[in-house]
């Protein structure tokens, strides 16, 4: 999984909707709020989510009229989540550019799987693990298993691990890692990356002197050279 894909929750039901994002970040996901659809609006621009997940009943702006806009600034894959699960309110906040639509209540499941494959669709996930060899990355649970066990990462190391194995064998630009890792904080510095990743190296390489996964490109980046064994959906 790209790490820590960002979750734009649309919702003026201000205990339902703390509810949700404590529920999608203990999955692991960026989480930002809003109470209506003026604020998420803004909320597009400047936090830029991969995904919204919006009520249809709100006020200053509701969800038909918020769908609206936002189709005309991104193509942000957009779920309804609403009480109002008439035909017609899910007709038409499909016609008006929805990708899904879950009626309340809701089993969570149900809404973890919308979601993954939303973010499956719009190439925001690949598998739910890759296997290398001597090393497993389990992105849904956000696990990483080597022959002697569990393998405790903190989530900036768990990030940079996703962002270098999705793309194994490829080069990624030190610029790059901090735009997926550091979102918030662009200028994030090449010596900060550099730390994270002796950090991240310590834990997951056998020998670090020695990398069999993460090799550093000189004045470029990283790359990781381990090629995956296997791929589950």
């Amino acid at each position: 999984m790209i790490p820590a894909a960002r979750i734009l929750v649309v919702e003026d039901d201000l205990p339902i909707r703390r509810a949700i994002v404590a529920q999608l970040a203990g999955e692991g996901y960026d989480l930002v709020e809003a109470e209506h659809g003026k604020e998420a609006l803004e909320l597009i621009v400047t936090a830029k989510p991969d995904l919204i997940v919006s009520d249809l009943a709100m006020p200053v702006m509701d969800g038909f009229a918020f769908i609206t806009a936002a189709r005309k600034m991104v193509k942000t894959p957009i779920i309804v989540l609403s009480v109002r699960g008439g035909e017609a309110d899910r007709v038409r906040a499909l016609d008006l550019g929805a990708d899904d639509f879950v009626t309340k209540p809701f089993s969570v499941a149900e809404l973890f799987a919308r979601i993954r494959a939303q973010l499956r669709r719009s190439g925001l996930t690949t598998a739910a693990r890759m296997h290398f060899p001597a090393l497993t990355i389990d992105f849904e649970r956000r696990r990483v298993i080597r022959a002697d066990g569990e393998i405790r990462l903190t989530p900036i190391e768990f990030a940079l691990l996703a962002v270098l194995a999705t793309n194994a064998g490829k080069v990624v630009m030190t610029e790059q890692i901090i735009a997926r890792v550091w979102k918030d904080t662009p200028s994030t510095s090449a010596d900060t990356v550099r730390v994270h990743v002796a950090s991240l190296r310590k834990k997951i390489e056998p020998d670090p002197a020695s990398p069999q996964f993460i090799v550093t490109e000189p004045w470029v980046g990283y790359r990781f050279i381990a090629e995956p064994i296997e791929e589950l959906p």
